[in-house]
């Protein structure tokens, strides 16, 4: 089994950190810029409240507490409102953390959403040459696993990053008020801190990069055995299939261990180094202040002894984040990849349009649906070319790769109304063609003309809404059968839907349903048999009632009695269009008015059946069976 393309990227380290970064934090504040500063702001009070709060414990001890040890009566007014005030400082960072982890997540949630909203809409825009390149997995892991990683970045990462620096630079000065000495002192563990979570970070980061990578491994290999599950049990293959898996699993497993392993012990060891500073700055501050060495009250020590405790935890939290902040921009910058693909170009200015003969005979365009289109030409004055579906290749070459050339010198003409039908082996360039009408694909040179104008003049979305593709793969969506035909022409009537079913041939079954047209679809269409399926591909190529088909192969998954309904309702759909049909089956394609041979991306024979029968060539061998088609 392969492993799926979708694994490559995940988990890996961005290659233009600082540059993801910059467009990141542009991206976020350019529609929440008033909520981040909020957030900043709030994010300083939380810091701040928190190393005064330590602060004022020194205030406590040495100007409300000693003193009233010294009181015959004690009044305690005085302290009650020190401690309210230390109340306040405390409730008010409280009140701040509160204000910028609610801002942060609604933040997070708009990225999300605008990300996802904008990558959806960019896709669509985007060439067919970009899906080929890219597995379907690879492109979902980005709106799943890459967004929400982006997500948790922004609502917790980057505040806790934030708060960690201000928390830290905060503290460090109302040390050094206290006790410069002192500082120093907790600099100098500080430093070991550092060098320690530096070195557990940058291994435990190494493994957590290898487990995203075991994570979509495992993922990628299971969604293909579930897609292939029918091909295991077939070939009694369980058992190596779960051997592989285990393989995987275990990778993963290791990779895991390692990663939290490392990632565990940075909490555990900033504890110890917290108690370890605790108990030098007890001992020497003790020490120091008993001998006059340096001037520290009991409620210095104390503060500084509370300070120097929430001095080592944001080194741990920086590290920390700092990992999860990469990881996250390595995603940011896989869905920027997406979002900077290049749109699939469209010079094209020639439009479809409705058209209806005025009084004086001549043809206008039209709001209204008729039966007769029109290619509107752009000038003066706008020409209307009435849509007949003739379609002429000359001289055509095309290469999906650059030096790996597919198609070579094509030259066929398909007049208004006739079946073409395209013959060769597997490989042998039939589909190619059909995509270079309806521009998937741009040729490398030559013309094709469709109508007398140049495709490359018509706009890509006028020049494919003229045409309907039954491909052997139907794909249905989860919605009621109505609606999947109803994605041939959104504006259709029902009366319409149910016209073009009936012209499939496709209405008997569905009336069998339980709900009938109601019947909502699920998992493509799974309970459905392949010949019910296709011929709901039919009708929805019907409803769009397009002047020009291309039938790929739509009757190759069906047994031969289905054959015969679906082909009735081509047939049916083929009436007066211009029809490409591409077909393994020799039977279904003989009546064609053209029949073209194709041999490694060239025409090797054209002809109607009887000509090419006269001729003993290559159509002569493959339908006499003398020659078969793989």
């Amino acid at each position: 089994m392969r492993q799926m393309r979708s694994n490559t990227g995940r988990g890996r380290r961005p290659e233009h950190t600082w540059q993801t970064l910059g467009r990141l934090l542009r991206y976020t504040f350019a529609n929440s810029r008033t909520m981040w500063v909020v957030s900043i702001v709030s994010i300083i009070v939380a810091a701040l409240s928190s190393s005064l709060g330590s602060k004022f414990i020194q205030t406590l001890i040495d100007s409300y507490i000693m003193p009233l040890t010294k009181e015959a009566t004690p009044n305690f007014a005085p302290l009650i409102q020190a401690i309210a005030i230390m109340a306040a400082i405390y409730y008010t960072g409280a009140f701040a953390t509160a204000i910028f982890s609610q801002i942060q997540v609604i933040i997070g949630q708009r990225v999300q959403k605008q990300i996802r909203d904008e990558m959806f809409t960019h896709m669509q825009t985007l060439p067919m040459s970009y899906f080929d390149r890219n597995d379907i997995g690879d492109i979902m892991s980005r709106y799943t696993n890459d967004v929400d990683t982006l997500m948790q970045m922004i609502s917790q990462s980057i505040p806790t990053f934030i708060q960690s620096l201000f928390m830290m630079t905060f503290v460090l000065i109302m040390m050094i008020l206290i006790s410069p000495l002192l500082t120093v002192l907790s600099l100098a563990v500080l430093g070991l801190s550092i060098i320690l979570v530096r070195v557990l970070f940058s291994r435990s980061s190494r493994y957590f990069t290898a487990q995203q990578k075991a994570l979509g491994t495992v993922n990628g290999y299971a969604e293909e055995i579930l897609n292939g599950l029918k091909v295991v049990k077939v070939f009694s293959h369980e058992e190596a299939v779960q051997k592989q898996f285990n393989e995987y699993n275990q990778s993963l497993r290791n990779d895991s261990a390692k990663a939290n392993a490392y990632a565990t012990m940075v909490f555990p060891i900033m504890g110890n180094m917290s108690n370890l500073l605790y108990v030098l700055t007890a001992v020497l501050g003790g020490t120091l202040a008993i001998n006059h060495t340096i001037t520290l009250t009991l409620g210095g020590l104390a503060a500084f002894l509370q300070l120097s405790r929430g001095f080592t935890q944001p080194v741990a939290q920086i590290s920390q984040q700092v990992n999860s902040i990469i990881m996250a921009l390595a995603g940011a910058e896989r869905i920027f990849g997406l979002l900077d693909e290049k749109p699939e170009g469209d010079e094209g200015t020639v439009t479809l349009t409705n058209t209806k003969k005025d009084a004086a005979g001549n043809l206008v365009p039209t709001k209204e649906h008729t039966e007769t289109w029109s290619w509107q030409v752009p000038g003066d004055p706008v020409k209307l070319v009435p849509v007949k579906g003739a379609v002429e290749f000359k001289d055509v070459n095309f290469s999906y790769y650059p030096g790996v050339q597919i198609l070579h010198d094509i030259n066929l003409t398909a007049k208004a109304g006739e079946k073409v039908a395209f013959v060769g082996a597997t490989g042998a360039g039939k589909t190619t063609i059909t995509s270079m009408i309806n521009r998937f694909y741009d040729i490398d040179s030559g013309t094709i003309t469709y109508d007398g104008i140049d495709i490359r003049q018509i706009k890509k979305t006028d020049l494919r809404r003229s045409l309907a593709i039954v491909l052997q793969e139907t794909n249905l969506f989860t919605d009621t059968i109505m609606d999947n035909i109803r994605m041939g022409n959104l504006d259709a009537t029902d009366d319409q839907v149910i016209a073009a079913a009936k012209l499939a041939n496709a209405d008997e079954f569905i009336q069998e349903l339980p709900k009938g047209y109601q019947t909502v679809i699920e998992g493509d269409g799974s309970d459905l048999s392949q010949g019910q399926r296709q011929l709901l591909s039919i009708a929805r190529a019907a409803v769009a009632d397009p002047p020009v088909m291309i039938m790929d192969e739509a009757t190759a998954s069906i047994d031969t009695r289905t054959e015969r309904a679906v082909q009735s309702g081509m047939d049916n759909l083929m009436k007066d269009r211009t029809t490409f049909v591409i077909a393994h089956r020799l039977s279904t394609i003989f009546n064609s008015d053209l029949i073209i041979v194709l041999d490694q991306g060239r025409i090797v024979e054209q002809g109607n059946h009887e000509q090419l029968m006269a001729n003993h060539g290559e159509y002569y061998q493959l339908y006499t069976g003398s020659l078969v088609l793989e």
